[in-house]
């Protein structure tokens, strides 16, 4: 029995990805729970598991393809099935015995020692239906004098009959008198290849299987051709191949599913969040000495200790104090609705684009449980082996420009929650502390927020109380 391995649900709002890699062949035995395909889907790149086991009879997904969900992407047959095909005489070849028994009648019998009828549509189709192109006309001859013999008519072979791109066939009634059995004829007709227009190669000048082929596929020849030198004389191309505009060499990429969700997202926050910034600096010059005296022991369990555990920290304590920035507003049903749980998404750069995973409960985590956790989410992003549950869930974002480098940018809010922190890189700076000029490690922060719902003194009181948290760190120690 044939089964079906199907594209399961992999996440609310995900209709369908794009096949990154197919991960079996067929033949290949497998089991239930073993990769099969690599998909990328708006939010993520996932690897699919085969829901039952068995020998991979035929691969229905394709690398660079689109699926839905629900879609075939391979099916199975079970281990010890052994597929058994009777094999018969073709009555379309010519000069064949017929079998004992067997009815003459029966010529439109597609038989195993050739593909079936409908492989062979399968075949042509992919070839010529699904690449149309404009019938060729032969070269126009002179009407021959009536009274002169007529010259003989030499049977030419498919290498070198005239060229005729696959059409209906004439209803005139000239296709009765080709020598062609029922099964070419219906062939003919369904692949739209005129047999009056054809001269056969088989025994008596009959029309076999591959001179329909040859036809159609000569024209297809063709018509790539024409398509190639078309596209000769354009700057669009494939993703990836080599072209010009009129500036110069170009080339072209697909755009990723994730990367267009980026993009979607990205304009959707733009065009419906009036958004404001506010910039300011935390001296972070304790919370630096603390950290640079306990990586070492963090380093022995495996923990790089930065910078970002603190920083989310005391973003987690200053959101339990400010639920107007840890919510989001829903203007369709006239309401805002405030999260009482603490959920950060940290912006992490990657091979396939920014990546927002969701340390969850932020608040109630230790700096040493945050840094664990942290540590977790950039390696599963580095090697995409991140679930989508990981992607869902956060009321706020951090994005660290500090490991690249710059100070204050205005980052663009990530839609549905209402704002988001980017952290700067931290340099040491002259200020001015007791009426002393002294050098400082200073962090640059820049807070945007939806104005909508935050007003301005709302942003300036939170972002005072992170940096209240970020410059005296025993206070995030001795959090609750």
């Amino acid at each position: 029995m044939e089964i079906e391995i199907k594209l399961p649900e992999l996440g609310d709002g995900i209709e369908s990805g794009d096949i990154l890699d197919v991960l079996v062949s067929v033949g290949d035995c497998i089991n239930a729970g073993d990769d099969i395909v690599e998909i990328e889907t708006d939010k993520a790149s996932v690897a699919v598991p085969s829901s039952h086991g068995g020998v991979v009879a035929n691969i229905l997904a394709t690398a660079g393809s689109t699926v839905a969900i629900g879609s075939v992407l391979l099916t199975l047959t079970a281990e010890e099935e052994v597929p058994v095909t009777a094999v018969t005489d073709s009555p379309d070849e010519a000069g064949s015995d017929e079998s004992p028994g067997s009815d003459p009648s029966e010529e439109a019998t597609i038989t195993n020692d050739e593909p079936s009828q409908e492989e062979l549509l399968e075949e042509t189709r992919e070839e010529a239906i699904e690449q149309p192109v404009e019938p060729i006309e032969a070269a126009p001859q002179a009407t021959p004098d009536a009274s002169a013999p007529s010259p003989p008519v030499a049977t030419s072979s498919p290498e070198t009959k005239p060229l005729v791109a696959p059409q209906r066939p004439s209803t005139t009634g000239s296709a009765g008198n080709v020598a062609a059995g029922p099964a070419i004829r219906r062939f003919a007709r369904e692949v739209g290849v005129d047999l009056t227009t054809i001269t056969g190669t088989g025994e008596g000048d009959r029309i076999t299987r591959d001179d329909v082929l040859s036809v159609v596929r000569q024209a297809n020849q063709m018509a790539y051709a024409m398509e190639d030198d078309e596209n000769k004389s354009t700057a669009s191309k494939a993703p990836g191949e080599p072209g010009n505009d009129e500036y110069g060499p170009v080339h072209v990429q697909k755009l990723s599913k994730i990367r267009k969700t980026i993009a979607n997202q990205m304009h959707l926050s733009w065009t419906t969040a009036p958004r404001v910034t506010n910039f300011d600096d935390a001296d972070v010059s304790s919370l630096e000495k603390i950290r640079r005296n306990s990586k070492q022991d963090y380093l022995e369990n495996g923990i790089k200790l930065t910078s970002m555990p603190f920083i989310i920290k005391a973003v987690a304590m200053a959101l339990r104090d400010h639920p107007v920035v840890n919510a989001s507003l829903d203007l369709d049903n006239d309401r805002v609705i405030y999260k009482d749980y603490v959920n950060i998404g940290i912006a992490i750069d990657s091979d396939r684009g920014l990546v927002v995973p969701v340390l969850r409960n932020a608040d109630r985590k230790s700096i040493a449980d945050i840094a664990h956790e942290l540590g977790r989410l950039a390696t599963d992003v580095h090697e995409s082996s991140f679930g989508m549950e990981d992607l869902r869930g956060g009321s706020f974002t951090i994005s660290n420009l500090g490991a690249i480098g710059g100070s204050y940018a205005t980052p663009i809010i990530n839609v549905p929650e209402v704002a988001i922190l980017l952290i700067g890189r931290t340099r040491k700076m002259p200020v001015v502390k007791d009426d002393e000029v002294v050098i400082r490690e200073m962090m640059p922060l820049s807070l945007s927020y939806d104005h909508r719902i935050v007003d301005g003194a709302d942003a300036a009181r939170f972002l005072n109380d992170v940096i209240s948290y970020l410059e005296a760190p025993s206070r995030l120690l001795l959090a609750p």
